[in-house]
């Protein structure tokens, strides 16, 4: 009978898969954009005009919802399309601080009482739901008994259709409050830091006479990185299915040394699931722009344009959730864990961020001389001091158990916060530090050495893939986020920081223009003090060399290395001080954070242990035993025929020591995660840090050995070698 790794082997060599579940020859991505949304477009075909306007009001200009008729019209709009294409149920879509999404479906079916039914939705219905809340994590907010939750209808994120085999269902994205009113999901507080943004925005741009623009979006585009392998491994690997990721994997002979996989020609049934991945998306209106293979094999990159922030959240939701059920039709698997395969490059999601205003200005974008530029330079400027001036918040946004794995290794950047500006904005900077900005660094042409080429345009500065917060244009692009990650979280703090520095910066310029400065030289007078206290976290070299670690410790830069260190600064004085100002957070709400994220690293890293556990006694230990029965009677066989077994006995030697080290390991580990829990999350977070992590990495590393030991036909786990290499 094959083990594990045989049958899946076995199972993959003997599958086909049809590739051709999608043909844009034959549907053209014009027409399939936005198909399945409740758009701006529907709307205004389907509602009264005084319905769509007070709509339109709401969505781009965050004015209130208040008449119960304008709810009742969109609902009954809604719902016609809805069923028009296929729906019978709805369900309000929410972020629960799960960091997935959860969804209750109730239909439109309401009996008559005479043995017929009509399809009914309501205003009330629309606006607001209310699901159990008492089995989500509140982390202190909501005890197990209190059970009432409610969501809220968001109108900024356009409902939707999620097509099923066998009918549809209208999905309407939502907040998610407690009874006492306090957020138990993501998306609430990410609206919350976008109004605090616009609001310190638009002082600065009233300062620059700029009054057509009334509302200042955050908007962002997040690049997304994710591997694909046979399902047929998954179900061989209880780590993968358990974990998403590999807790134990010898080094295969070949990995990403050749960089060969990068950018390379993306294998046949992993370029049919994207097509279909991007024909769902387009569906929903999300606006997919790039593919390609990433750096590790089978690791791949899906990226789309800048949206406002909120949308992009809940696009980026839904991106993932769309890549892992369209994954299973062409039997692969989607692995979203920042570190799912040891020793090669994990996976990110890089969330580039900026501004822009409602008449569609980015305000991060310099033009073409940026030193004469006062308006992009405040904005920059304000940027650059948020970091400097919260590091810490930042890093405590892209903690994880599973993100620990993955910071400061040679393909993500370290933990350490710094700025990357690039040759032109850093000399742009350096002259304001000394005064006002005279010249801008052109960016020229590229002499390729070809004749028949064209000259190319050079950017006047490079890229830095080290950086984990990096100008690259026209936007930061913060490259710390964890693959799995929800972007709320990040987009949260991102946007209330820089409404701090907004503030500090508006709040200056305009008691100077008051006292009859002018507005250019109230900027000049300001601005080089900001960067002379906030240049310590501008660095634009290599942030995984051991100096560069050195430099920012003398610095001052804090190094927070893994979440635990990191997530005090939740609840630390500073941290509540601005939240609370801004209204993005309260205090109550911080601290439930603050206990959620240690719960959810213990709970993780826990799991992992005892499916280690479980792995190492009833797989590999069994394995190695086999093996070493195979062995002992090899070695008693040559020695009954009168020949020198001396090197097959110092194998079995070797093999047994491996053995009994491992079985060893194995033990501490156990003991290790059977420690009594103290019942406060962070306590057990720093217990489970210093006492389990270090006995799986030791039990790791021998079982590891053991894999390059064993014979190959009795090892039952699938490796590195099969996963990652057979397409």
């Amino acid at each position: 009978m094959p083990n594990p790794r045989q049958a899946a082997l076995q199972a993959i060599a003997t599958t086909e898969y049809d590739l051709n579940q999608i043909d844009f020859r034959s549907e053209h991505l014009k027409e399939l954009f936005g198909v399945l949304v409740f758009s701006e477009e529907v709307q205004k075909a389907r509602l009264p005009k005084p319905v769509f306007k007070a709509l339109q009001k709401t969505i781009k200009l965050g004015a209130q919802l208040t008449d119960p008729a304008v709810a009742d019209a969109v609902a009954s709009a809604m719902k016609d399309w809805a069923i028009e294409h296929g729906a019978t149920h709805f369900t309000h879509l929410f972020q629960p601080m799960t960091g997935l999404t959860a969804e209750k479906h109730d239909s439109f079916l309401s009996p008559t009482g005479t043995g017929a039914a009509v399809a009914e939705f309501s205003g009330k219905e629309l606006v607001k739901g209310e699901p159990d809340a008492s089995s989500f994590p509140s982390g202190g907010i909501r005890a197990t008994f209190e059970a009432r939750g409610y969501t809220g209808w968001d109108p900024t994120s356009p409902a939707y259709i999620r097509e099923s085999p066998n009918g549809a269902t209208l999905v309407i994205p939502t907040v998610f409050v407690s009874w006492t009113g306090e957020a138990l999901d993501k998306k609430t507080p990410l609206l919350r830091s976008m109004e605090a943004l616009s609001a310190q925005a638009i002082r600065i741009l009233r300062l620059f006479d700029n009054h057509d623009a009334v509302k200042v979006f955050a908007t962002v585009g997040p690049e997304q990185e994710y591997f694909l392998i046979d399902k047929n491994f998954l179900y061989a690997r209880p780590d993968l299915l358990n974990c998403g990721r590999t807790l134990f994997g010898a080094k295969p002979p070949k990995g990403q040394e050749l960089e060969d996989q990068y950018f390379g020609t993306i294998p046949e049934r992993v370029l049919a699931c994207m097509s279909e991945c991007e024909a769902e998306m387009f569906k929903l209106g999300i606006p997919v722009k790039t593919r390609h293979n990433e750096v590790a094999p089978s690791q791949y990159e899906i990226a789309p344009i800048f949206e406002d922030a909120n949308l992009a959240t809940d696009h980026n939701q839904l991106t993932m959730d769309v890549m892992r059920r369209t994954a299973e039709k062409y039997g692969l698997v989607c692995l979203l864990h920042e570190k799912p395969f040891a020793g090669i490059n994990g996976s990110g999601k890089h969330n580039n961020w900026s501004m822009s205003t409602d008449t569609g200005e980015n305000l991060l974008n310099p033009g073409d001389t940026p030193h004469d530029n006062a308006q992009f330079l405040v904005f920059c400027v304000a940027v650059i001091r948020a970091v400097a001036k919260y590091p810490e918040l930042l890093r405590v946004t892209v903690a994880s158990a599973g993100n620990d794995h993955r910071l400061g290794a040679n393909e993500a950047p370290p933990a350490i916060m710094s700025i990357f500006l690039g040759d032109q904005l850093q000399d742009i900077m350096d002259q304001l530090e000394k005064g006002k900005p005279e010249k801008t660094l052109p960016g020229g042409f590229m002499e390729v050495g070809a004749s028949v080429l064209p000259k190319l345009p050079r950017d006047a500065g490079d890229r830095n893939r080290t950086s984990p917060f990096a100008f690259t244009g026209n936007k930061f692009e913060f490259r710390a986020v964890g693959s799995s990650f929800s972007i709320a979280g990040p987009n949260t703090v991102l946007n209330t920081i820089v409404a701090e520095s907004l503030d500090f910066i508006a709040t200056n310029l305009e008691a100077a223009v008051k006292k009859g400065t002018p507005l250019n030289k109230a900027i000049q007078d300001l601005l080089p003090g900001i960067l002379k206290e906030s240049k310590k976290v501008v660095f634009n070299g290599d942030g995984y060399s051991e100096e560069w670690h050195k430099e920012a410790e003398r610095r001052g830069l804090p190094n927070l290395k893994n979440t635990v260190d990191a997530l005090p600064v939740i609840v630390r004085k500073d941290s509540l001080e601005l939240f609370t100002k801004y209204k993005v957070y309260s205090e109550r709400e911080l601290q439930s954070r603050y206990n959620i994220f240690a719960e959810k690293y213990v709970k993780e890293v826990s799991i992992e242990a005892a499916t280690m556990i479980n792995i190492a006694k009833t797989l590999i230990l069994p394995a190695a035993l086999r093996y070493q029965g195979e062995v002992a009677t090899a070695v008693n066989a040559t020695k009954s025929a009168g020949v020198d077994a001396g090197a097959q006995f110092d194998h079995l030697k070797g093999l047994t020591k491996a053995i009994t080290d491992f079985q060893t390991a194995t033990k501490e580990l156990e003991t290790a995660v059977h420690h009594k829990h103290s019942g406060e999350p962070y306590t057990d977070a720093k217990a489970i840090r210093d006492t389990v992590l270090p006995k799986m990495v030791e039990l790791r590393t021998l079982g590891d050995a053991l894999e390059t030991i064993v014979a190959d036909d009795l090892w039952p786990l699938p490796t590195y070698r099969e996963m990652l290499f057979i397409k």
